[in-house]
């Protein structure tokens, strides 16, 4: 699934059918200056997009405000899908890691809003996080006792993670990482 990322003046506008809206909210006003988006509070958002992302048959991208308050909604986020999913085991993991991802975007990237991404197939878990921009994350490996603890998020998602990784699309990078999950019998 490709999804139209914003970039600067542009509008967030999403290229699957039926996800350009949101409880009937423009995404981005632009002659107003902020938009709906990012006028909604945290509780908002995450009442608003909470079973969204738990339909395990769709799978949906929510967008959140490129701001510091996203890190904790989507990590809140996820946290609920996993419960819904009965996927405790990975609920601290998959917190961890979604906060790495978003802090990454919402610090990195400079666009208006990221989308988060929760997905589910056999025998795997996936999470993504999108920006508009197209550079792509590096690791740094640094000495083991940094003065600075920024520029660690993708050496923890390295070691936590089954495997990750960051695709180009056509208006900005998804970044994800999956987990392996033990199905049923």
């Amino acid at each position: 699934m490709m999804v139209r990322m914003a970039g600067w003046g542009e509008t967030d506008q999403s290229s699957v059918p039926g996800s350009g809206t949101v409880a009937q909210v423009s995404w981005v006003d632009v002659q107003g200056g902020l938009s709906a988006l990012e006028r909604l509070s945290s509780a908002e958002l995450e009442e608003m997009y909470s079973d969204r992302l738990s339909d395990q048959s769709s799978q949906s991208e929510v967008r959140l405000p490129s701001r510091p308050g996203s890190g904790p909604v989507a990590r809140r986020l996820v946290m609920s899908v996993l419960g819904s999913w009965e996927l405790h085991q990975h609920l601290e993991v998959g917190e961890l890691l979604t906060s790495e991802l978003v802090s990454n975007a919402v610090r990195h990237a400079g666009g208006r809003t990221i989308g988060l991404q929760v997905s589910r197939r056999p025998g795997w878990l996936r999470i993504e996080v999108r920006d508009s921009s197209r550079a792509l994350p590096c690791m740094i490996l640094a000495d083991n006792h940094p003065v600075n603890e920024r520029g660690r998020g993708l050496k923890i998602v390295d070691d936590l993670a089954d495997r990750w990784g960051a695709d180009l699309l056509p208006r900005g990078k998804g970044v994800w990482f999956e987990l392996r999950v033990r199905e049923r019998p």
